[in-house]
């Protein structure tokens, strides 16, 4: 019997199909078929098959195999931990920290433990930021820190300092309160360094006067020791001319004499510069000028004998200094010797005498007396 020579696995399919149908037919029809030869006596010739289809060992590296896992290994992550202090080395607990990496911009946040202790795992390499802030301290700003990838590092232990005390205050002037200030400066306002000169203002749109500050202005100048010296002066040199000689000489004489002169300058002063600008809503001071040619500034002066500032800014009658003036002249005929009142006519000539009196001060005040003044508030322009 000669052998079978089969090429091909597709040959050797066809060949095994066969014996299997065969097999069955010989079943089927009771006949006895012959035994195959034994399957060493089979020649099976294979096709030749490239053994680099079967096994990858001597396979070269695929391109790129070797950057792919450098940059694996360039992107293995790392951690950050360390430990907050204050100033005094106790642990802070509950602080807040704040990481981001500079590179990625990726941000991430954490609080100390109750050691003060805190730690960020799985933290890509790069430039990385920390930030730790906590009440009643200053925030803590990190240098540039470099983590390297796989790097474990530990942040040298963070020392926090309590925070400055810092209050923001907003602070509102009111009229009221600008008006003091400058009533204040007033009072230091001094003649030679000695007269009081209270009621000039060097402020040409000064803040009004409230009608407290009116009363204490005058209190203020009533009380001065200079504003009682001049009546004790007066009352000298009437009591040599023995003017008023209704008071007799002697001590009472010049008590008697002091005591209505003082008592001129109190009614005076708390009619004209008090209760009747509170009354009428008048400003009582003298407001400088200080500009324009001698004789409108002359002008000025004058006539503020008989016009004033409102206390709206506005100019109107000075009702306060005509009607006071009169009104103090009036009272006054109630504490001289009756041997020297006449009446009506003595209250007009002392009215007109204040009138000429309040000009001539005008006049001075213009001129003179802010050159000779101690005291006053430097203004913008001088």
């Amino acid at each position: 019997m000669c052998s079978l020579r089969i090429s091909g696995p597709r040959t050797l399919t066809a060949l095994l199909t066969a014996m299997l149908s065969l097999q069955a037919h010989a079943q089927s029809s009771q006949t006895p078929i012959q035994p195959l030869p034994a399957p060493s006596s089979i020649k099976i010739a294979s096709a030749p098959v490239p053994s680099s289809s079967n096994s990858t060992d001597d396979l070269p590296d695929a391109p790129g195999t070797h950057a792919s896992a450098e940059q694996t290994a360039n992107q293995q992550p790392g951690s950050i931990s360390g430990t907050v202090i204050d100033a005094n080395g106790a642990e802070v607990p509950g602080a807040l920290v704040a990481l981001e990496n500079l590179d990625t911009r990726v941000q991430r946040t954490s609080t100390t433990d109750g050691t003060g202790s805190f730690k960020f795992d799985a933290v890509e390499p790069g430039r990385i930021s920390l930030t730790i802030t906590s009440t009643g301290f200053a925030p803590w700003i990190s240098t540039e820190l470099a983590l390297q990838p796989g790097q474990i590092y530990e942040v040298p232990q963070i020392a926090l300092q309590v925070a400055s005390a810092m209050t923001e205050i907003a602070v509102t002037f009111t009229q009221h309160d600008i008006a003091e200030e400058q009533m204040t400066f007033a009072e230091k306002q001094r003649v030679l360094g000695i007269f009081p000169n209270f009621y000039a203002s060097y402020v040409w749109d000064a803040a009004p006067l409230s009608s407290g500050q009116k009363f204490r202005l005058a209190w203020r100048t009533l009380i001065d020791p200079v504003t009682i010296a001049i009546p004790a002066v007066i009352a000298g040199v009437e009591q040599s001319e023995d003017a008023f000689n209704g008071y007799g000489q002697g001590a009472q004489g010049y008590a008697k004499r002091f005591g209505a002169s003082y008592t001129d300058t109190v009614v005076s002063t708390m009619i004209v510069d008090a209760i009747l600008p509170s009354v009428l809503h008048q400003d009582p001071r003298y407001f400088y000028k200080g500009k324009g040619s001698i004789r409108s500034r002359a002008l000025y002066a004058i006539s503020t004998v008989f016009i004033c500032k409102s206390d709206n800014g506005h100019w109107q009658p000075n009702y306060s200094n005509v009607l006071g003036s009169l009104a103090s002249a009036g009272i006054s005929n109630a504490y001289y010797p009756s041997t020297d009142r006449n009446g009506i006519h003595l209250t007009i000539d002392n009215w007109l005498v204040g009138m000429a009196s309040g000009a001539a001060g005008s006049l001075f005040q213009e001129f003179l007396v802010k050159k000779i003044s101690h005291g006053i508030q430097p203004q913008s322009g001088d």
